[in-house]
């Protein structure tokens, strides 16, 4: 089984681990998470928070309204207050005959409320329908030892593995044994979760291999020995250095 790490880090963070300075006086952003054992993360997720909480635990989403998003909102005894919506750049709606109302984060079941409570004013028991019309396409990041980094459309249900596959693998100075998943909790926090990517595939067990949600970023740091690479004379001893084993 592989081993896995949790811990809540500043929203600075991906930035620092791309500049390879994740602590100060740390060349290695693994470092700076601290391995727990099998036994730990269980306690972790018996402990976890009421359902609904933000976090790794949360499976199939609910979709929250991003700022950009554009919605139908069709009334089915009053027409006349059908209307097309695009969410503001502060993440308020103007309604017609409502006023506006910030709706940046919600999902569609909590938006049709919130409407429904605004139009209640005017409107003696609105039945609305509510209908995404446009919106931000899930997508997740690869960054760091990839052959491929980038930004990729999450078409569908995607395992970390998967996705590292999709940005063309480890390259050669890759250190796949400390793989970095990075996923936002709020505007000011991500959580950051270790995954040892070469033992699950060595051990031919993927029963740790995360899903992706939608923002996440995958990072996947420098081995030790590409980057004292460069100071090293050229191999002429008969030496190898093979970057796989670290």
């Amino acid at each position: 089984m592989g081993t896995t790490c949790f811990r809540r880090l500043p929203l600075l963070l991906p930035l620092a681990l791309a500049m390879g300075s994740f602590c100060s006086g740390q060349n290695d952003p693994a470092a700076a998470l601290t391995n727990v054992t099998a036994t730990d993360v269980a306690n972790e997720k018996a402990q976890q928070s009421p359902a609904g909480a933000t976090g790794f635990k949360e499976r199939n989403p609910r979709y929250g309204l991003r700022k950009g998003d554009s919605f139908d909102v069709d009334f089915a005894f009053s027409p006349e207050f059908n209307q097309t919506v695009v969410v503001q750049p502060d993440g308020f709606i103007t309604l017609r005959g409502a006023g506006s109302m910030r709706v940046e984060g919600q999902t569609i079941p909590e938006l049709t409320e919130t409407i429904k409570k605004a139009y209640a004013k005017i409107l003696h028991d609105p039945v609305v329908t509510v209908a995404l019309k446009d919106f931000e396409k899930p997508y997740f990041l690869a960054a760091g030892q990839v052959a491929k980094p980038g930004k990729y459309d999450l078409r569908s249900d995607l395992t970390l593995v998967e996705a590292v596959a999709v940005a063309g693998g480890f390259t050669g100075n890759s250190k796949h044994s400390q793989v970095v998943l990075f996923r936002r909790v709020s505007d000011q926090l991500v959580e950051a979760r270790l995954f040892n990517v070469k033992q699950m595939l060595q051990s031919h067990d993927l029963s740790e291999d995360a899903h992706l949600r939608p923002g996440d970023m995958i990072y996947v740091p420098q081995n030790a020995i590409s980057k004292i690479r460069q100071y090293l004379p050229m191999p002429s001893t008969g030496v190898y250095f093979n970057p796989i084993s670290f």
